[in-house]
């Protein structure tokens, strides 16, 4: 016999709030600055290698895609890139971590419907205190019994966190706009992944729908959340 559901994990960035648009804004903005130099497809596809290739050294957040975008900088201009392109994508940098926080809809009436019923994290990736500060700034802490920051989503990660503030990931359900991140390892831990898709997710966030596993699920928005959650407990 399965067991109860009782600890659901919600990803953060353009799950609880936006997050990917200021990135894409700040694509348009580096596209501008070095126009002349490249055009854009190609220039995004060096930023994203650039990207990928930072991960192990930088990790997630915005600290690691501004040197990501100043390296390619240096890279597309043969190291002839103006000092003063490489002081406004710092500025850039800068205005990314200052971003207002916006809530995505439903994001309220969901967690206050869902507190008391379940055990609520929040489990995010990327840089400590600028997540630290959206967290802060976006007022929901008070609906979660606990929140993780953590360098990378995997397997192992999700058997942690669930084992540490549940009963393991076979009670534990993810949910959010990755499937690279918050869905299929969690699936592989055990768990539910739930997919809530996002207009905007960063390319290295893609993965193939798991629609083979039984403990899949997509919703539109979150307001679908407490209907699945019926729907599970019921069998």
């Amino acid at each position: 016999m399965a067991k109860a559901l009782t600890t659901i994990g919600f990803d953060a960035d353009d799950t609880l709030w936006h997050n990917e648009r200021y990135f894409a804004l700040s694509h348009d903005r580096f596209a501008a600055l070095l126009a002349e130099h490249s055009e854009r497809d190609h220039l995004m596809d060096r930023l994203l290698e650039a990207e990928r290739r930072n991960l192990p050294h930088y990790g997630y957040g915005i600290k690691g895609f501004t040197l990501s975008m100043i390296e390619t900088a240096i890279e597309v201009t043969e190291g002839q890139v103006p000092s003063a392109v490489i002081n406004d994508l710092l500025a850039a940098g800068r205005e990314m971590l200052e971003h207002p926080i916006e809530l995505l809809p439903h994001v309220e009436d969901v967690l206050e419907n869902l507190m008391g019923q379940y055990r609520l994290l929040v489990i995010t990736k990327g840089d400590l205190l600028d997540q630290e500060r959206k967290l802060a700034q976006s007022g929901l802490r008070e609906r979660f019994d606990a929140v993780e920051i953590v360098s990378h989503k995997t397997e192992n990660a999700y058997r942690e966190i669930f084992a540490r503030h549940g009963e393991g990931a076979e009670c534990g359900l993810m949910v959010g706009n990755s499937l690279a991140s918050d869905v299929r390892p969690m699936i592989k831990a055990g768990g539910w992944g739930v997919h809530v898709p996002h207009d905007l997710t960063w390319a290295m966030e893609h993965a193939e729908r798991p629609t083979e596993a039984p403990r899949f699920a997509e919703i539109d928005d979150l307001n679908g959340l407490p209907e699945l959650l019926r729907r599970i407990k019921a069998g």
